[in-house]
């Protein structure tokens, strides 16, 4: 009987913990901040070191709150950033335009900020360029930037649409990463997949790590034609292509997370000798 009723204490105990670890929320304003480090011989050696923030899927406010977009935006001016990517979906009601970019252009990365659209901009892009453009936000629409410094460039592509595949964009970021380190911007990550891209690194969002999953265990929504195969973290095409997929920010449809931790995602470059 004692051993049961021990048993019982320690399962809740844990339960409890998976709970809580499920569903934390640090002070950044986000579930936790995101780190990787991508290696590659292709990259400028004056690249080396060269960090960024990612951010995705916002759907400002849902979950993602003015405070703590107010948090988010106090730490990532903290971060030693040269730039800030943004990913797409960025509001539930086109009110919040305004004031979701003008909050976010305050971060001041040394680069800038370039961003692409993502299904949830179908409606309003318009809006959306226009508020970019007035705070100042590089909205990339099938088109390049490259990215100088000393001399030595990389190239940032952002995708209009990540949910066609066979067209000239796609053709492009081949011919361009044929020739420079090349980082794709694209709102989901099957079009990294699906147009056999060779790009050096692909950001994506999307599929919010599936927002809800039962411990990790099973997730039921993926939003993806891959399954698990993109639904969070880094991962590889076929063409051996690094693709990263946030979980995003913000929510949608439901205004819950389970198990899977809402993040900001941030990179560092180095050159691989």
């Amino acid at each position: 009987m004692q051993n049961s009723i021990i048993t019982r204490i320690v399962l809740s105990a844990a339960v409890m913990l998976l709970i809580l670890s499920c569903a934390s929320l640090s002070s950044s304003g986000v579930g936790r901040i995101k780190r990787y480090v991508v290696e590659s011989e292709r990259l400028p050696a004056v690249f080396d070191g060269y960090t960024f923030a990612f951010v995705s899927d916002i759907h400002y406010p849902s979950l993602f709150t003015r405070g703590r977009l107010g948090r988010l935006v106090n730490k990532l001016r903290k971060e030693k950033l040269s730039m800030l990517l943004l990913g797409g979906d960025y509001v539930t009601d086109d009110s919040y335009i305004n004031e979701l970019f003008d909050s976010l252009s305050m971060v001041q990365p040394a680069d800038g900020i370039f961003a692409v659209i993502g299904n949830h901009e179908k409606r309003n892009t318009e809006k959306i360029s226009a508020s970019m453009s007035k705070f100042g936000i590089k909205l990339l629409l099938d088109e390049a930037v490259p990215i100088v410094e000393d001399g030595s460039a990389i190239a940032l592509f952002g995708v209009e649409d990540s949910f066609v595949y066979d067209t000239l964009a796609a053709r492009r970021v081949k011919a361009l990463s044929d020739s420079v380190y090349t980082i794709l911007l694209c709102h989901t990550p099957d079009y990294a997949e699906r147009t056999s891209s060779t790009a050096d690194l692909v950001l994506s969002g999307h599929t919010h790590g599936g927002q809800v999953t039962l411990f990790g265990l099973y997730t039921p929504v993926k939003n993806s034609v891959y399954g698990s195969r993109f639904l969070r973290g880094l991962n590889h095409t076929s063409q051996g292509t690094t693709v990263i997929t946030t979980n995003g920010v913000g929510t949608s449809r439901k205004k819950l997370r389970f198990c899977v931790p809402s993040e900001v995602v941030i990179v560092t470059l180095r050159k691989l000798n």
